[in-house]
């Protein structure tokens, strides 16, 4: 009989935003872990593969506070939109960069993606909001020690002149910067699987940019793939960004569902 090969694709489920301590906590991320561990731990022998992405940041980053300054040369706030138009104006000021900041703008506007908002300081180099939450973290332990399978970590988001939600390459994609273009090596290894759960957060966010990839750029892995809806959560009030690029991936084949229909017969 033919074995069906399964990969979990846990997307940064770490400290940052899984932990009310948090510097962007996503609300409800503390329960979506929780079922992720259970997950794991009840159907661990059958995942042949389990990676998790880690999003890593400087803190002088395009999309940090620090990075920016209103005319009076005040540190701007988290959340704040930026608009090309509104740095050509002089209504937000990059400290650094500032002509590569009105392309990547222009791009990012052109392409369509996300509006450029700034964030909280998160998930910083070497800093305990990087690592992965704990509650994953003692699945992951206990599923390697349980199985001798080793999971694989896969760091994004280190280039601080893009932003990286996609797990599979940078926004913008910055010229002679390997780690911002498409992640090729990575997608290759997902195809090598029949199946692959999707879990993790921010649904708003890294997960739809992930699944947006997945549809314009290896739309061969689609029917492959089953996204685990209680496994994941949105940042607060922008569940929207989410909604269109995940009802477009259903109509081309992927599955939604949620974590305790995973693995009960297709």
């Amino acid at each position: 009989m033919e074995t069906t090969k399964i990969a979990l694709l846990i997307i940064d489920a770490q400290f940052d935003f899984c932990d009310p301590k948090g510097a962007l906590f996503v609300p409800g991320a503390e329960k979506d872990v929780e079922r992720i561990a259970r997950l794991i731990a009840i159907y661990g022998e059958k995942l042949d593969g389990i990676f998790v992405t880690l999003d890593t940041h400087h803190v002088i980053d395009v999309a940090h506070p620090l990075f920016w300054e209103d005319p009076n040369g005040n540190t701007i706030a988290p959340f704040t939109l930026i608009t090309s138009k509104a740095v050509e104006s002089g209504k937000w000021v990059p400290r650094y960069h500032k002509d590569h900041v009105i392309s990547y703008l222009k791009k990012l506007e052109s392409e369509g993606e996300f509006q450029h908002f700034i964030w909280p300081e998160h998930c910083l180099i070497g800093s305990k909001g990087a690592s992965l939450d704990d509650t994953i973290m003692e699945s992951l332990l206990a599923w390697t020690h349980r199985t001798g399978r080793e999971y694989k970590a896969i760091i994004k988001g280190t280039n601080p002149l893009t932003e990286h939600f996609g797990v599979f390459k940078a926004q913008v994609v910055i010229e002679n910067a390997p780690e911002t273009e498409l992640d090729t090596q990575f997608l290759a290894e997902l195809e090598s699987f029949d199946r692959i759960l999707v879990v993790g957060e921010a649904r708003s966010h890294c997960v739809a940019t992930s699944i947006k990839q997945i549809v314009e750029l290896a739309p061969a892995l689609i029917p492959k793939v089953t996204v685990l809806t209680d496994c994941m959560s949105d940042v607060t009030n922008w569940g929207h960004l989410a909604d269109p690029i995940f009802e477009e991936a259903e109509k081309k084949g992927m599955v939604f569902t949620l974590s305790d229909q995973a693995f009960r017969p297709m």
